[in-house]
């Protein structure tokens, strides 16, 4: 008898406990973020990732890119601070089979570059959608993403 009120007492306290952590919950998710990343794709095989809450936009190329580029042995970035326009040639990736510019995908100011493929340029054979990111922007026209394909559009556009 006194295990069952033990075990009753129990459970009413972990009704309780649990009653009380659902009402706190709505409180602690409004002071959570939603941050919306956008991924678009150019014709000519870069991708820009877009944080909106940060405005900052991560470039590199797509996995298509470099199998068709195969090894690649050089990397040449914008200058940290340039500001880019949508379009212009930013930068060069030489592979042992040719050579291919980089555009800018997207219109803004350079704020980083990936230091690592000027002793690393296999990192976008190897990642190119992460560890071999090309370069970061401040985004200067958002709007200018709605220009660029969807991953869905870019698929079919390289089947093309």
């Amino acid at each position: 008898m006194h295990s069952l009120r033990y075990a009753s007492s129990l459970t009413s306290a972990l009704r309780v406990q649990r009653a009380t952590s659902q009402r706190a919950l709505p409180s602690a998710l409004l002071t959570l973020r939603r941050t919306i990343v956008t991924k678009r794709y150019t014709q000519d095989h870069e991708v820009v990732k877009y944080d909106d809450e940060s405005g900052i936009g991560t470039v590199t190329i797509t996995d298509y890119a470099q199998k068709s580029l195969g090894d690649v042995v050089f990397v040449e970035l914008p200058e940290v601070g340039a500001t880019i326009q949508k379009g212009e040639s930013v930068g060069a990736v030489e592979s042992v089979k040719a050579a291919s510019d980089i555009f800018a995908p997207i219109s803004g100011e350079v704020l980083s570059i990936n230091e690592e493929l000027g002793s690393q340029p296999s990192l976008l054979n190897k990642s190119p959608e992460e560890k071999g990111w090309l370069f970061q922007l401040k985004v200067t026209n958002a709007t200018e993403l709605d220009g660029l394909l969807s991953e869905q559009d870019y698929v079919r556009h390289c089947e093309s």
